[in-house]
């Protein structure tokens, strides 16, 4: 306690600021009383990335610096309960609000306590089972919570974005809405699982990667720079459904194996 690392540290406590000040734009608390409602969910949905941004940067720094410690992991995941556990909880509510009748409310309600609990369970349980080994970093058990609150916060930029895509109607807009609950209680449910989920990050930065994969990491920043919140959503449920999916495929690749090796017996 006496030596700790001052950039990650810095990171990880830019994860909360941003987190915090999140949920102060989706309630209208403070400073954000005066703002318009779409333009304040808009910039909170935006600070949720930005979280995640920090929170790529602060673990990889101290690996980087050598100066992982379990104290930088607890405060890591006391900051992620706060960006991807109580703002996306604070998001979806406020996407509740678009219905007016009561029974929607109190739906909304359960369901971003559901999220705000699993979310915590899974930092929990990410603390109990994760060292400070690098190799222990390759993959996820559970939905990882960033990724969840991004799939949150990619649903209310694209349902308030001051942006008008030609292409895109504005049902589906609207259908934001409507798909949240559903989607949220999905997210949920998958963090608390015990799917496999790739660590995107260690694999892109921990060492240098082929010329292919480089040009598809700038393909997807030039679709992130023109489509913006369409782009972002695509990803963020793109790489829920990749978890699943990958985890189906391992089961089948073994047995088509054993299918394969078995003798064949001829009569």
């Amino acid at each position: 306690m006496r030596r700790i690392a001052i950039l990650p540290t810095l990171c990880t406590l830019g994860n909360a600021a941003c987190g915090f000040t999140a949920i102060m734009l989706a309630t209208g608390a403070g400073l954000a009383s005066d703002w318009p409602n779409e333009s304040a969910l808009y910039t909170a949905a935006w600070l949720i990335f930005a979280a995640m941004v920090f929170d790529v940067f602060d673990g990889f720094l101290a690996r980087r610096s050598r100066t992982a410690s379990q104290f930088g992991a607890e405060l890591d995941s006391l900051c992620d309960a706060i960006s991807f556990g109580a703002a996306p909880g604070f998001l979806l509510l406020q996407l509740g609000s678009h219905f007016t009748n009561r029974l929607a409310g109190e739906i909304f309600l359960l369901i971003a306590l559901l999220y705000m609990v699993c979310a915590v369970l899974r930092l929990a349980r990410f603390n109990v089972q994760t060292t400070l080994e690098a190799k222990s970093h390759k993959s996820f058990q559970g939905l990882p919570s960033p990724a969840a609150a991004g799939c949150l916060a990619s649903l209310v930029l694209l349902g308030y974005s001051p942006m008008r895509y030609p292409w895109l109607p504005d049902e589906v807009r609207q259908a934001v809405h409507w798909f949240a609950p559903l989607g949220a209680t999905v997210v949920a449910l998958l963090m608390v699982s015990r799917i496999s989920y790739p660590h995107l990050a260690m694999h892109w930065l921990r060492r240098r990667r082929p010329f292919t994969e480089v040009v598809e990491v700038i393909f997807a920043v030039f679709l992130l720079v023109f489509l913006k919140e369409v782009a972002l959503l695509g990803l963020c449920w793109l790489y829920v459904v990749a978890g699943p999916a990958l985890s189906l495929v391992r089961r089948k690749v073994p047995q088509t194996l054993e299918a394969s090796a078995s003798p064949i017996i001829e009569r």
